[in-house]
């Protein structure tokens, strides 16, 4: 399954990517976010892999995130691995005339196992969490405002 998505972020390219690169702020945007670590090579570098947890309600995710381009503030490609499920994902940051970001993701996702069932009954739920994600951060980015001060 792919599909694209974008939006505007109010605020200068700079400050969007700052934001976006720093792993601090994952808590702030990725909700049911738990933590990162660094697992080999070094952080934010080509090739590198980190270990990251959420925590889905239900269930605790595991995956395995590993870079493939990182070129910012213009690009940040990584896949995402986790048990049943493949994701590569490109974000690019683009500047806009009014001197805002446009930010926009291209996303392939694969399934196996269980999750091939899944991801085929309710490709709009990957589709609705990137959404949702992509809009947590244009708060964060441009209001301050943290998903842990929403109620879950």
């Amino acid at each position: 399954m792919k599909y694209e998505q974008e939006i505007v972020i109010n605020k200068p390219r700079k400050e969007v990517v700052e934001k976006f690169s720093n792993p601090e702020n994952m808590k702030h945007w990725q909700r049911g976010f738990i933590f990162i670590k660094p697992i080999n090579g070094k952080d934010g570098e080509v090739g590198s892999q980190s270990l990251l947890k959420y925590d889905m309600g239900r269930q605790k995710v595991e995956m395995t995130e590993t870079i493939i381009k990182n070129n910012l503030p213009d690009e940040f490609s990584a896949t995402y691995e986790a048990k049943g499920v493949y994701n590569y994902q490109i974000n690019r940051f683009s500047p806009t005339l009014e001197n805002n970001t446009l930010w926009k993701t291209d996303n392939e996702f694969r399934f196996s196992g269980f999750m091939k069932i899944f991801g085929w009954i309710m490709p709009g739920m990957f589709k609705k969490q990137s959404k949702v994600y992509m809009e947590d951060f244009k708060a964060f980015v441009e209001k301050g405002t943290s998903v842990l001060d929403k109620p879950a």
